[in-house]
Protein backbone atom coordinates (compact mmCIF):
# COMPACT_ATOMS: atom_id res chain seq x y z
CA UNK A 1 0.00 0.00 0.00
CA UNK A 2 1.08 3.56 -0.64
CA UNK A 3 -0.46 6.86 0.34
CA UNK A 4 -0.84 9.60 -2.25
CA UNK A 5 -2.24 13.13 -2.17
CA UNK A 6 -5.23 13.75 -4.45
CA UNK A 7 -7.09 16.91 -5.46
CA UNK A 8 -10.12 15.74 -7.42
CA UNK A 9 -12.04 18.96 -8.04
CA UNK A 10 -10.21 21.40 -10.32
CA UNK A 11 -11.45 23.61 -13.16
CA UNK A 12 -9.56 24.44 -16.34
CA UNK A 13 -9.97 26.74 -19.32
CA UNK A 14 -12.50 24.26 -20.69
CA UNK A 15 -15.05 25.80 -18.31
CA UNK A 16 -14.44 28.65 -15.87
CA UNK A 17 -10.87 28.02 -14.74
CA UNK A 18 -7.88 30.24 -15.50
CA UNK A 19 -5.30 27.49 -16.09
CA UNK A 20 -4.90 25.14 -19.02
CA UNK A 21 -4.77 21.40 -18.32
CA UNK A 22 -0.98 21.46 -18.80
CA UNK A 23 -0.59 24.28 -16.26
CA UNK A 24 -2.75 22.35 -13.80
CA UNK A 25 -0.63 19.22 -14.11
CA UNK A 26 2.61 21.13 -13.65
CA UNK A 27 1.24 23.00 -10.63
CA UNK A 28 -0.06 19.77 -9.12
CA UNK A 29 3.34 18.15 -9.61
CA UNK A 30 4.99 21.10 -7.85
CA UNK A 31 2.50 20.71 -4.97
CA UNK A 32 3.38 17.02 -4.63
CA UNK A 33 -0.05 15.76 -5.70
CA UNK A 34 -0.10 12.20 -6.98
CA UNK A 35 -3.66 12.27 -8.36
CA UNK A 36 -5.73 15.05 -9.91
CA UNK A 37 -9.11 15.24 -11.56
CA UNK A 38 -10.06 18.15 -13.79
CA UNK A 39 -13.81 18.45 -13.30
CA UNK A 40 -15.00 21.13 -15.66
CA UNK A 41 -18.67 22.03 -15.70
CA UNK A 42 -20.72 19.61 -17.80
CA UNK A 43 -17.75 18.42 -19.86
CA UNK A 44 -14.98 15.83 -19.73
CA UNK A 45 -12.86 17.72 -22.26
CA UNK A 46 -10.48 19.32 -19.77
CA UNK A 47 -9.80 15.96 -18.13
CA UNK A 48 -9.27 14.27 -21.49
CA UNK A 49 -6.78 16.96 -22.50
CA UNK A 50 -4.93 16.47 -19.21
CA UNK A 51 -4.78 12.71 -19.66
CA UNK A 52 -3.25 13.09 -23.10
CA UNK A 53 -0.72 15.62 -21.82
CA UNK A 54 0.07 13.35 -18.85
CA UNK A 55 1.32 10.68 -21.22
CA UNK A 56 3.78 13.10 -22.82
CA UNK A 57 5.27 14.49 -19.60
CA UNK A 58 8.31 12.83 -18.01
CA UNK A 59 6.62 13.25 -14.63
CA UNK A 60 2.94 13.86 -14.00
CA UNK A 61 0.21 13.16 -11.47
CA UNK A 62 -2.26 10.43 -12.37
CA UNK A 63 -5.28 11.97 -14.13
CA UNK A 64 -8.79 10.77 -13.26
CA UNK A 65 -11.41 11.63 -15.87
CA UNK A 66 -13.94 13.93 -14.21
CA UNK A 67 -16.92 16.19 -14.76
CA UNK A 68 -18.93 18.47 -12.47
CA UNK A 69 -22.47 17.85 -13.65
CA UNK A 70 -25.20 20.41 -13.06
CA UNK A 71 -28.37 18.48 -12.15
CA UNK A 72 -31.81 19.86 -11.34
CA UNK A 73 -30.82 19.95 -7.65
CA UNK A 74 -27.22 21.06 -7.88
CA UNK A 75 -23.68 19.96 -8.70
CA UNK A 76 -22.42 16.39 -8.71
CA UNK A 77 -18.85 15.22 -9.31
CA UNK A 78 -18.63 12.22 -11.63
CA UNK A 79 -15.37 10.28 -11.98
CA UNK A 80 -15.02 7.73 -14.78
CA UNK A 81 -12.53 5.50 -16.55
CA UNK A 82 -13.66 7.00 -19.86
CA UNK A 83 -16.09 9.84 -20.69
CA UNK A 84 -19.76 8.92 -20.80
CA UNK A 85 -22.87 10.83 -21.91
CA UNK A 86 -24.15 11.54 -18.42
CA UNK A 87 -27.81 12.50 -17.93
CA UNK A 88 -28.56 15.72 -16.06
CA UNK A 89 -31.50 14.34 -14.07
CA UNK A 90 -30.10 13.22 -10.75
CA UNK A 91 -31.76 9.82 -10.40
CA UNK A 92 -30.84 8.90 -13.97
CA UNK A 93 -27.32 10.23 -13.50
CA UNK A 94 -26.63 8.02 -10.48
CA UNK A 95 -27.88 4.85 -12.18
CA UNK A 96 -26.18 5.54 -15.50
CA UNK A 97 -22.87 6.47 -13.87
CA UNK A 98 -22.80 3.26 -11.85
CA UNK A 99 -23.73 1.18 -14.88
CA UNK A 100 -20.58 2.60 -16.47
CA UNK A 101 -18.36 2.01 -13.40
CA UNK A 102 -18.15 5.72 -12.54
CA UNK A 103 -18.11 7.23 -9.06
CA UNK A 104 -20.78 9.74 -8.02
CA UNK A 105 -19.91 12.34 -5.37
CA UNK A 106 -22.01 15.40 -4.39
CA UNK A 107 -19.87 18.55 -4.65
CA UNK A 108 -19.93 21.11 -1.78
CA UNK A 109 -23.38 19.74 -0.90
CA UNK A 110 -24.42 22.36 1.66
CA UNK A 111 -22.97 25.45 -0.01
CA UNK A 112 -26.13 26.78 -1.65
CA UNK A 113 -24.30 29.74 -3.22
CA UNK A 114 -22.14 27.21 -5.05
CA UNK A 115 -25.20 25.14 -6.02
CA UNK A 116 -24.81 22.22 -3.67
CA UNK A 117 -27.74 19.81 -3.53
CA UNK A 118 -28.43 20.45 0.15
CA UNK A 119 -30.65 18.02 2.05
CA UNK A 120 -31.35 16.11 -1.18
CA UNK A 121 -28.13 14.30 -0.26
CA UNK A 122 -30.21 12.34 2.29
CA UNK A 123 -32.78 11.26 -0.32
CA UNK A 124 -30.36 8.90 -2.07
CA UNK A 125 -28.24 6.06 -0.70
CA UNK A 126 -26.08 5.34 -3.74
CA UNK A 127 -23.33 7.93 -3.32
CA UNK A 128 -19.77 6.60 -3.50
CA UNK A 129 -18.43 9.38 -1.28
CA UNK A 130 -19.22 12.92 -0.19
CA UNK A 131 -17.12 16.02 -0.70
CA UNK A 132 -16.90 16.96 2.97
CA UNK A 133 -14.36 19.74 2.59
CA UNK A 134 -14.19 22.23 -0.25
CA UNK A 135 -11.49 24.90 -0.02
CA UNK A 136 -13.78 27.31 -1.87
CA UNK A 137 -16.83 26.73 0.35
CA UNK A 138 -17.66 28.44 3.63
CA UNK A 139 -16.81 26.69 6.94
CA UNK A 140 -20.45 26.14 7.95
CA UNK A 141 -21.20 24.33 4.69
CA UNK A 142 -18.15 22.12 5.16
CA UNK A 143 -19.12 21.34 8.75
CA UNK A 144 -22.58 20.22 7.64
CA UNK A 145 -21.02 18.05 4.92
CA UNK A 146 -18.80 16.34 7.50
CA UNK A 147 -21.84 15.62 9.68
CA UNK A 148 -23.82 14.31 6.69
CA UNK A 149 -21.04 11.90 5.69
CA UNK A 150 -21.03 10.49 9.24
CA UNK A 151 -24.82 10.05 9.22
CA UNK A 152 -24.76 8.38 5.81
CA UNK A 153 -21.68 6.29 6.53
CA UNK A 154 -19.86 7.63 3.48
CA UNK A 155 -16.17 8.22 2.79
CA UNK A 156 -15.26 11.91 2.77
CA UNK A 157 -13.16 13.70 0.18
CA UNK A 158 -11.41 17.06 0.55
CA UNK A 159 -10.76 19.08 -2.62
CA UNK A 160 -9.68 22.56 -3.62
CA UNK A 161 -12.36 23.35 -6.24
CA UNK A 162 -9.53 25.37 -7.80
CA UNK A 163 -10.33 27.89 -10.52
CA UNK A 164 -6.85 29.44 -10.37
CA UNK A 165 -3.50 27.66 -9.92
CA UNK A 166 -2.90 29.16 -6.48
CA UNK A 167 -5.83 27.13 -5.10
CA UNK A 168 -4.64 23.73 -6.35
CA UNK A 169 -3.90 21.48 -3.38
CA UNK A 170 -5.26 23.97 -0.82
CA UNK A 171 -7.32 21.03 0.37
CA UNK A 172 -6.65 17.45 -0.64
CA UNK A 173 -7.31 13.84 0.25
CA UNK A 174 -4.67 11.29 1.15
CA UNK A 175 -5.71 8.05 -0.56
CA UNK A 176 -4.28 4.67 0.35
CA UNK A 177 -3.85 2.74 -2.90
CA UNK A 178 -2.43 -0.62 -3.87
CA UNK A 179 -1.09 0.71 -7.18
CA UNK A 180 -0.99 4.12 -8.80
CA UNK A 181 -3.79 3.64 -11.31
CA UNK A 182 -7.42 4.71 -11.64
CA UNK A 183 -8.80 1.31 -10.64
CA UNK A 184 -6.87 1.40 -7.34
CA UNK A 185 -7.99 4.98 -6.67
CA UNK A 186 -11.65 4.08 -7.23
CA UNK A 187 -11.38 0.98 -5.05
CA UNK A 188 -9.72 2.95 -2.24
CA UNK A 189 -12.49 5.57 -2.31
CA UNK A 190 -15.23 2.93 -2.28
CA UNK A 191 -13.49 1.11 0.58
CA UNK A 192 -13.08 4.30 2.61
CA UNK A 193 -9.28 4.34 2.55
CA UNK A 194 -9.33 8.13 2.29
CA UNK A 195 -8.05 10.75 4.72
CA UNK A 196 -9.25 14.32 4.06
CA UNK A 197 -6.80 17.15 4.63
CA UNK A 198 -8.89 20.21 5.47
CA UNK A 199 -7.37 23.46 4.31
CA UNK A 200 -8.06 26.87 2.84
CA UNK A 201 -5.92 28.97 0.50
CA UNK A 202 -4.05 32.05 1.64
CA UNK A 203 -5.71 35.47 1.66
CA UNK A 204 -3.48 36.40 -1.26
CA UNK A 205 -4.79 33.45 -3.26
CA UNK A 206 -8.37 34.31 -2.24
CA UNK A 207 -8.06 37.83 -3.65
CA UNK A 208 -6.46 36.49 -6.82
CA UNK A 209 -9.46 34.22 -7.26
CA UNK A 210 -11.83 37.12 -6.64
CA UNK A 211 -9.98 39.16 -9.26
CA UNK A 212 -10.19 36.28 -11.72
CA UNK A 213 -13.90 35.84 -11.08
CA UNK A 214 -14.59 39.52 -11.74
CA UNK A 215 -12.44 39.53 -14.86
CA UNK A 216 -14.13 36.43 -16.23
CA UNK A 217 -17.59 37.90 -15.70
CA UNK A 218 -16.65 41.22 -17.26
CA UNK A 219 -14.87 39.88 -20.32
CA UNK A 220 -16.41 36.47 -20.80
CA UNK A 221 -15.09 32.94 -20.51
CA UNK A 222 -11.42 32.52 -21.27
CA UNK A 223 -10.70 30.10 -24.08
CA UNK A 224 -7.71 27.84 -24.18
CA UNK A 225 -4.97 29.01 -26.51
CA UNK A 226 -2.89 25.85 -26.43
CA UNK A 227 -3.09 23.96 -29.68
CA UNK A 228 -2.15 20.73 -27.92
CA UNK A 229 -5.29 20.97 -25.76
CA UNK A 230 -7.65 21.07 -28.75
CA UNK A 231 -9.37 18.36 -30.77
CA UNK A 232 -9.74 15.96 -27.86
CA UNK A 233 -12.43 13.77 -29.34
Amino acid sequence: MQRIKADMHIHSTYSDGRSSPREILLTALYRDLGVVSITDHNTFKGALAARRIMRDLPESPLVVIGNEVRTEYGDILVYCYEPVDVPYRLDLLIDYAHENNCLVVPAHPFDRLRLGIGDVVFDYRDWDALEIWNASADPRANKRAIEAAKLLGLPGLANSDAHIPEYIGAAYTVIEVEDLNVESVFKAIRDGRVYPHKGYPSFKAFFKKLSWSITRRLYGRKKTGEKEDLDIY
